[in-house]
C-alpha cells in the first residue's frame, strides 16, 4: 500500500493526540489537527484563535439555517472547510494522520484509510487531566465530560454514525490497558500489517 491515511478519534483524557503524533513521527508523516485551523485561519481571514473557538463545535441553532445545501453557520463552514481539506489531501494521494474532524467517516471510500479511535478508563483519564491541566479530581472529571459531549454533538451533527460506535473504525483501543507508550507499540504494529496487506 503505498498511500496510507491514519485516522485518530479519540475520548479526552485518553492521550490520544499524543498517540497521534508519536505514530506520526514514526511513519515520518504530516499530521493535521491543528495545524487545520492554521490553514483556515489563513484562507478566511479570521485569527488562529478565532477559529479554534468554534473548531469542533456544533452550530447554534437559534442563529443558523441552511438553505439548497448552503449554511449561514460559521461552524458549518468551518468544518466543511475542515472536511473538504482533508478530502483534497486524501485525493492527491499524500499520506498522513489525521486527528478527529469525523475524518474516519469523511474519508471512508479510501482504502488506505487505517480508522482509530482510543478510549481510557475514566480513573485513567482523570489522572492525566489533572497532572497535565493542574485539577483536582472533581474538576478534572467534569472537564472531561464537557469536553466529551461537545465531540460527540459535533460528530452526530455531521455523521450518521455514533461518535465512539466501533462500527466506524479499524480498532478501538483502550489505552489505560497497555499504557500510551505500548499502545502506540500494537498500533505501530497493526498500521504496519495494513500497509504490508
Amino acid at each position: 500500500m503505498s498511500q496510507i491515511i491514519i485516522s485518530v478519534g479519540r475520548e479526552f483524557g485518553s492521550g490520544g493526540r499524543v498517540i497521534a503524533e508519536e505514530l506520526a513521527k514514526r511513519f515520518e508523516l504530516p499530521i493535521y489537527d491543528r495545524h487545520l485551523i492554521t490553514e483556515i485561519a489563513n484562507k478566511t481571514g479570521m485569527t488562529a484563535s478565532e477559529i479554534e473557538k468554534l473548531d469542533e463545535a456544533p452550530k447554534s441553532r437559534l442563529t443558523s439555517r441552511r438553505v439548497r445545501g448552503f449554511s449561514n453557520s460559521i461552524e458549518d463552514n468551518i468544518a466543511e472547510m475542515q472536511f473538504n481539506f482533508i478530502r483534497k489531501k486524501a485525493e492527491s494521494g499524500e499520506s498522513f494522520v489525521v486527528v478527529g474532524r469525523c475524518s474516519e467517516s469523511k474519508l471512508r471510500d479510501f482504502d488506505c484509510l487505517c480508522s482509530l479511535f482510543i478510549i481510557g478508563d475514566m480513573e485513567s483519564k482523570i489522572k492525566r487531566i489533572m497532572k497535565l491541566y493542574e485539577m483536582n479530581e472533581r474538576d478534572a472529571e467534569n472537564f472531561i465530560e464537557q469536553k466529551d459531549k461537545k465531540r460527540k454533538r459535533y460528530h452526530n451533527y455531521h455523521v450518521k454514525l455514533h461518535w465512539g460506535d466501533s462500527r466506524l473504525y479499524d480498532l478501538t483501543v483502550n489505552s489505560s490497558r497497555l499504557g500510551i507508550e505500548k499502545t502506540i507499540d500494537y498500533l505501530e504494529d497493526y498500521i504496519k500489517a495494513r500497509m504490508a496487506g
